[in-house]
């Protein structure tokens, strides 16, 4: 998945904390935030199970659905993550075989 642009949202448990990021090489972004290769909230908080992601022919329209999913309350967010997700798996390690969490 190297191509176009890719919205995701990462937790570090079932309803526990959240992080939505955009990239134009998910499983690359993935093994960053696995590797604490970002300091900040995502390290800090332990952030690293994939949740949810939207794949875009572009980054352009990526980088606006990330902004607008940014805006929103968190709530929405969890129900977007349960719509496609509801037992809360690490969709990493089915999409790019990375080690369970």
């Amino acid at each position: 998945m190297n191509d176009g642009g890719h919205v995701y949202i990462l937790a570090n448990r079932k309803q526990g904390a959240l992080y939505t990021g955009v990239t134009s090489d998910l499983a690359l972004r993935i093994g960053q935030h696995r590797s604490d290769h970002f300091k900040g909230f995502t390290s800090e908080y332990n952030i690293k199970r994939l949740m949810w992601s939207q794949h875009f022919e572009t980054i352009e329209p990526a980088i606006r659905r990330e902004k607008q999913i940014k805006e929103w309350r968190r709530a929405w967010k969890i129900e977007l993550i349960e719509a496609d997700n509801p037992d809360w798996d690490d969709l990493a390690v089915k999409l790019f075989n990375f080690p369970p969490l």
